[in-house]
């Protein structure tokens, strides 16, 4: 017998979560599912399971906009991801296809769309949303390259920075010494050529996602 195809969900609205439950036990064959409402039950799952597909939310608190879509690529870049979001404005979509999504998928989008989408990823191939298939890579500014740049480790320390804990707190949860995570500071700090957390944590906020109003 194959193994299971395994998908993880990860968003914090249980109503969507279970609609994508109902789509995808409905539509694919021998699926194992996995969901997570929180950043941090993500990562215990991604430390658990080799998944085939991540259908990550953007919005998903503490997932600082695209830093968590860069983080994940840059640690498990075998696993396709595809963010599904209610945001779905072509920069939005051209951003997340530059930091590595293999897919966009509005959360409007129609079940029927929604999984010809899937198997088309799962099947290799890239997909956008209609009318955006001739969106251009977004070109990353210096900043957004030096972030990107940024060890696997390096880069989870910085949104660890974002989420305010301190040395200590980071070093218990990563099980690191506290000296180790003075040089890790300190190497992030060379790299994105600031010289406090405060001044990283602004330039890690170039990969928030734009919450520009809707003008009517």
């Amino acid at each position: 017998m194959s193994q299971p195809l395994k998908i993880i969900i990860a968003d914090d609205h249980p109503l969507f979560r279970q609609a994508l439950v109902n789509i995808l036990t409905t539509h694919f064959d021998n699926v194992s599912l996995f969901e997570a409402e929180t950043i941090a039950e993500l990562d215990e799952i991604l430390q658990q399971q080799d998944a085939d597909l991540l259908l990550l939310d953007l919005n998903i608190p503490k997932a600082h906009g695209f830093n968590t879509l860069v983080n994940i690529r840059n640690c498990h870049s075998q696993m396709g991801v595809v963010v599904i979001s209610g945001q779905e404005d072509k920069v939005t979509v051209g951003k997340s296809m530059s930091f590595g999504a293999a897919g966009f998928i509005p959360k409007s989008t129609s079940v029927d769309i929604m999984v010809k989408a899937i198997k088309a990823i799962l099947a290799g191939q890239q997909w956008m949303p209609a009318g955006c298939g001739n969106i251009e890579a977004i070109e990353a500014d210096s900043m957004i390259s030096k972030i990107i740049s940024l060890s696997p480790r390096q880069h989870r320390i910085l949104m660890m920075f974002a989420d305010g804990l301190l040395n200590k707190q980071i070093a218990y949860e990563l099980g690191l010494s506290e000296a180790t995570i003075k040089a890790h500071a300190s190497a992030i700090f060379l790299k994105l050529g600031v010289h406090t957390r405060t001044q990283a944590v602004i330039a890690m906020s170039q990969l928030q996602l734009d919450k520009t109003p809707l003008t009517a």
